[in-house]
């Protein structure tokens, strides 16, 4: 069995039947909440302001104890785990649940990136990269894209965004130390239009077009980047964006491939 959170939200087996979500949607947030915390326990007061905001019912902790068994009954009626046991346990001052790393795609997701941080950080970019199209393609969507979201969980999906970015950033560090500026060009481009007030994705690509001896559509990566923030923010690139714009209209002072790679290679 696997929770799958990064992405809709489902239940899958290993014996090929389709995937399973629970019928009732605030047991799909309760299962949720508490598989984004892990073998952590999460409090009572916690899953009430998940399931009901600032206006809980007077019956909301009788009512969450219903949703806990329903959990549990439907664990064992869908044959998702053994009678035997113990997956969703009462814990004071609430509830956890006791998974393996391996059963939560967020924690397989994680321990990948790690590995990809570490190797980019040891000098291995190729297996850098490898570890992070593996984390990557664990994403099949926005996370937790078919259930309703409180204040809660809301902020546990943000986590698991920059968790993503992060994700992301590091790939692109791994590549430009290979020296694929060119082959990420398709991926930095969908990026800035996914994130268009990320100035780091924009950077790269500028610098990416500048450097694959693409001149014009760097000055054009630019001057769109400035459009965005002018028009969402009122503000313009950051000094480091324009001294890139700089280094693009200047190419006799911009500093060599090679070197902006070790310097990226140093900062890591």
């Amino acid at each position: 069995m696997r929770f799958n959170l990064i992405g809709p939200f489902e239940i899958v087996t290993e014996d090929g039947r389709p995937p399973h979500l629970p019928s009732t949607p605030k047991v799909c947030q309760t299962l949720a909440l508490l598989l984004t915390r892990p073998n952590e326990i999460v409090t009572s007061e916690s899953l009430i302001q998940e399931l009901w905001g600032e206006s809980p019912p007077r019956s909301a902790l009788t009512t969450l104890q219903t949703y806990i068994y329903h959990a549990r009954k439907m664990f064992i009626a869908e044959r998702l785990v053994p009678a035997e046991r113990a997956l969703l346990i009462t814990q004071p001052p609430g509830y956890l649940i006791r998974v393996e790393d391996h059963e939560v795609d967020i924690k397989i997701f994680e321990r990948l990136v790690l590995q990809g941080k570490t190797a980019l950080g040891n000098g291995r970019p190729e297996a850098a990269v490898q570890r992070l199209e593996q984390a990557l393609a664990l994403w099949r969507g926005p996370a937790l894209s078919n259930i309703p979201a409180g204040d809660v969980l809301t902020g546990r999906i943000v986590h698991l965004n920059e968790l993503r970015i992060r994700a992301l950033e590091l790939r692109i560090e791994a590549e430009l130390l290979l020296g694929r500026q060119r082959e990420s060009i398709p991926l930095l481009r969908a990026l800035v239009n996914d994130y268009p007030l990320n100035e780091w994705f924009h950077g790269q690509l500028i610098s990416a077009l500048n450097h694959s001896g693409r001149r014009a559509e760097a000055l054009q990566a630019y001057q769109s980047l400035r459009r965005i923030l002018n028009d969402e923010l009122g503000l313009e690139p950051s000094p480091e964006l324009q001294r890139l714009q700089l280094d693009v209209l200047n190419p006799a002072d911009a500093v060599p491939a090679q070197h902006h790679r070790r310097l990226v290679s140093a900062s890591i």
